[in-house]
C-alpha cells in the first residue's frame, strides 16, 4: 500500500453534475438521458471537522454529514486513495428537485467521487468513476448519462464491470418532465417490482427497446411511442405515483408521443415535437394539480457533455448570495 497522502495536500476544486432520467422507456436499468439541470458541488480545504453547505433544491435536505451522498462519496472515494478524513467545506447547490426520478442521489454520488479525484490533483476517469458509482448506486443507468451526457446505454461486461455507450439522439425529440407534491424514494420503488416475470414479457420489450432507439436517433414518433411501452417497472411502479395515469393521458392529448415514469418516479416524462412543447407542460401539470398543489414542471433540453468542472470560488459567490 503506498504511503498516505496528507490530508493538508488537498485542494480546492469544483464540480458540476447533471441530472438524468434512467429507465427510458422500454430500456428499464439500462438506458439513461443526461438533462440541463444541475449539480454544483465543491470542496475548500480547512482545519476542524468536514461539513457542508446546501443550496437550492438541497437547502431543505437536511440528513447528518455521515449519511449525506455527496460526503459518503466524497470520503470513500479519498479512502481508497488513502487519503485520511479531511476537513473543511464541501458545497452543494442543485436545481435537480429531490425523489421525482431525476437521478439527485446518483448526482451526488458522482460528484462526491469526481471531487475527491479533483481535489487529489487527478483529472477524471470516467469510465472509474462508473464503476465505483456502480458499487454504490447498484444501478448505474442514472450514473453514466450524469457523467458522459447525452443517451447513454449500459451493459456489463465480464466481471460485471458496466460499460456506457452514447447512443444517437435527434436533436427534434423535445422532453417534458412533470412530478406531483409527492415523492417516491427508490428503496420503495424498488421492493414493489415482481421477483420474476415471464420470458414472453421480457421478449416483447426487447422489441420495444429496439423501436425506442430507432425512435429517438431519426424523431420517428410511431417508433418513440412503441419504445415508451414498459412492462418490466412501470406497470408496478404508476400505482405509486398520484395522479399518473390523468397526467399521461393529458399529456398524450396534448400532443405528447409517448409519457413514461422518469427513474422510478414520482415524476413522469414525455417526449414530444418543438410545437407541443408547452402545451405538454401545461397539460401535465395541470393534470397534477397545478403548481399550487405542489406540482412541478420542466422543459428539459439533453445535456451533452456530462461532468465537468466548475470553479469553485463562483461556486461559493452564489452560495454567498443565494443565487
Amino acid at each position: 500500500m503506498s504511503s498516505p497522502l496528507p490530508s493538508s495536500s488537498l485542494l480546492a476544486c469544483g464540480i458540476r453534475v447533471p441530472c438524468s432520467t434512467s429507465n427510458l422507456g422500454a430500456g428499464f436499468d439500462c438506458l439513461g438521458l443526461a438533462f440541463d439541470l444541475y449539480l454544483d458541488a465543491g470542496y475548500r480545504p480547512g482545519d476542524g471537522d468536514l461539513t457542508i453547505r446546501r443550496a437550492g433544491t438541497l437547502r431543505d435536505v437536511t440528513p447528518d454529514v455521515a449519511e449525506d451522498r455527496l460526503v459518503t462519496a466524497f470520503l470513500a472515494e479519498l479512502k481508497r486513495r488513502n487519503v485520511p478524513a479531511p476537513g473543511g467545506v464541501l458545497m452543494a447547490s442543485s436545481t435537480i428537485p429531490v425523489a421525482r426520478g431525476l437521478g439527485s442521489s446518483a448526482a451526488a454520488t458522482i460528484a462526491g467521487i469526481a471531487l475527491a479525484t479533483a481535489a487529489c490533483g487527478d483529472s477524471l476517469d470516467r469510465d472509474a468513476v462508473l464503476a465505483a458509482a456502480a458499487r454504490t448506486e447498484g444501478h448505474p443507468d442514472n450514473a453514466a448519462p450524469s457523467l458522459f451526457g447525452g443517451l447513454v446505454a449500459i451493459a456489463y461486461a465480464e466481471y460485471g464491470v458496466p460499460r456506457a455507450m452514447r447512443l444517437p439522439l435527434s436533436d427534434a425529440v423535445r422532453f417534458v418532465f412533470a412530478a406531483p407534491a409527492a415523492e417516491v424514494p427508490t428503496a420503495r420503488a424498488r421492493k414493489v417490482l415482481p421477483e420474476r416475470i415471464p420470458h414472453s414479457a421480457a421478449a416483447r420489450n426487447l422489441g420495444r427497446l429496439a423501436a425506442l432507439l430507432h425512435g429517438l436517433a431519426t424523431a420517428d414518433p410511431s417508433s418513440i411511442a412503441v419504445g415508451f411501452t414498459d412492462e418490466l417497472h412501470v406497470p408496478y411502479r404508476l400505482p405509486l405515483i398520484p395522479g399518473a395515469s390523468a397526467v399521461i393521458d393529458a399529456a398524450k392529448n396534448a400532443g405528447a408521443w409517448g409519457v413514461t415514469i422518469s427513474g422510478s418516479g414520482s415524476g413522469l416524462i414525455a417526449a414530444c415535437a418543438a410545437d407541443d412543447e408547452a402545451a405538454v407542460l401545461r397539460a401535465m401539470v395541470d393534470a397534477l394539480g397545478g403548481s399550487a398543489s405542489g406540482a412541478i414542471g420542466h422543459r428539459l433540453r439533453p445535456d451533452m457533455h456530462g461532468t465537468q468542472p466548475r470553479d469553485v470560488g463562483t461556486l461559493e459567490q452564489s452560495l454567498r448570495t443565494g443565487s
